[in-house]
């Protein structure tokens, strides 16, 4: 496993993600693709976590549109996808699975954890939704070992995070409309 960065504050956090959204709203859509990617390595950083991504949901696939990795070698590739069912993402959203796991190797046996082809140990997962209601995809994020020192705020904050993911997601949006 990678060296770990060392934890970004809550109050740190909150002002970089502050200024993230403050420095965006005006901007092109490459600001926009840079600003995802800042939010990104933002919360994996602030959770010490592995990998962390944005998904998007289309045609019963999930995709993986942005990610951040401390991995030494890239797990997931952006364009990549699977099949939506196969996937944590979905099961977070339908609520099979619950969006803080501290141990993924911990879940109840009855719970349907699907395949995977590398150790997941804690993982973070929240629904992207768009200003129309509907959900665009997850913002999750993931470390090969278990992290019991996880809370409901790191996770208030990984909501934050996918909300202003939202955000820029409907600005770009706005601005291929016109």
């Amino acid at each position: 496993m990678a060296a770990r960065d060392l934890r970004i504050s809550g109050d740190v956090f909150d002002r970089q993600l502050s200024r993230l959204v403050v420095a965006t709203a005006d901007e092109g859509d490459r600001h926009i693709d840079r600003a995802v990617y800042d939010v990104l390595r933002l919360m994996r950083k602030h959770l010490e976590m592995d990998v962390a991504f944005v998904s998007q949901f289309e045609n019963g696939r999930r995709v993986f549109r942005y990610t951040d990795h401390e991995a030494p070698e890239k797990l997931l590739h952006e364009g990549a996808s699977d099949p939506l069912e196969e996937s944590f993402c979905l099961r977070v959203i339908d609520g099979r699975l619950p969006e803080l796991v501290k141990d993924v190797a911990k879940l109840p046996d009855g719970l349907d954890v699907p395949a995977i082809p590398f150790p997941i140990g804690a993982h973070l997962s929240t629904p992207i939704v768009l200003h129309d209601g509907g959900v665009y995809g997850t913002f999750c994020c993931f470390s090969f070992a278990p992290n019991d020192e996880l809370t409901q705020r790191d996770l208030g904050r990984l909501r934050m995070a996918a909300q202003m993911v939202a955000r820029l997601i409907d600005q770009a949006r706005q601005r291929e409309e016109r």
